[in-house]
C-alpha cells in the first residue's frame, strides 16, 4: 500500500508531458509505429491518414503525446503547425523504397528550416527494415542528406514497426529528451 501511494505521489510532482510529431511522407508506416508504441500490436491493413491523429503513450512517468500527420502532399503545409513547441521530431521513411529518398529529403530538409522549428532534436527512422531490399542506415543517411543537418541534435535508427525492431532504442532516445 505504501508503495503504491508513493509512486501514486511521485506521478504528481515527476511527472513529464512530451509533444513529439510524427512526420514523413505517405506509406512510410507513421500510423504502424503509434500503433505499436501505444498498444504493441502490429496491423497489416491500416487507412492513410487524414490530418493527424493524437495518441497519448505511457512510459514510466513519461506520457509522450505522439502527433501522427499524414504525409499526403495536400497535408504537407500543415507540418510546421504541428512541429511548433515539441520536444522531438521523429522523420519516418520507408527504406524498402528508395524511390521515395528524394521526395522525402527535400520535405524534410524544407520542414526543417522553418525559423521556428529551430534546434529541436530529430529522430529519423527508416522503417520496413524487416523487408528484403530495405536501405541499409548508412544509405538512408546519405540519400536524405543528413550528415549536412548541423543545427540540431539528429539520430537516425532502422526500425520495423511490423516486428519492432529497435522500438526500444526509438523510446530510449525520446525518454532522455524528456528532461
Amino acid at each position: 500500500m505504501f508503495t503504491a501511494f508513493f509512486n501514486w505521489l511521485r506521478s504528481l510532482f515527476w511527472s513529464t508531458t512530451m509533444d513529439v510529431a510524427l512526420i514523413g511522407l505517405q506509406n512510410a508506416g507513421k500510423t504502424s509505429l503509434v500503433n505499436v508504441l501505444a498498444k504493441g500490436e502490429f496491423t497489416k491493413e491500416m487507412i492513410p491518414t487524414v490530418g493527424f491523429n493524437l495518441r497519448k503513450v505511457q512510459k514510466g512517468n513519461v506520457t509522450l503525446k505522439l502527433w501522427d500527420i499524414g504525409g499526403q502532399p495536400r497535408f504537407r503545409s500543415m507540418w510546421e503547425r504541428y512541429c511548433l513547441g515539441v520536444s522531438s521530431i521523429i522523420w519516418v521513411v520507408d527504406s524498402a523504397d528508395p524511390s521515395t529518398f528524394p521526395i522525402a529529403s527535400n520535405e524534410l530538409f524544407s520542414l526543417l528550416d522553418k525559423p521556428g522549428l529551430k534546434g529541436i532534436p530529430l529522430l529519423v527512422l527508416a522503417n520496413k527494415s524487416d523487408l528484403e531490399d530495405h536501405a541499409s542506415i548508412n544509405e538512408v543517411i546519405k540519400a536524405l542528406g543528413l550528415q549536412e543537418i548541423v543545427n540540431r541534435e539528429v539520430s537516425c535508427y532502422a526500425v520495423s514497426a511490423k516486428n519492432q525492431r529497435n522500438l526500444d532504442i526509438t523510446l530510449s532516445w525520446l525518454m532522455k529528451r524528456s528532461k
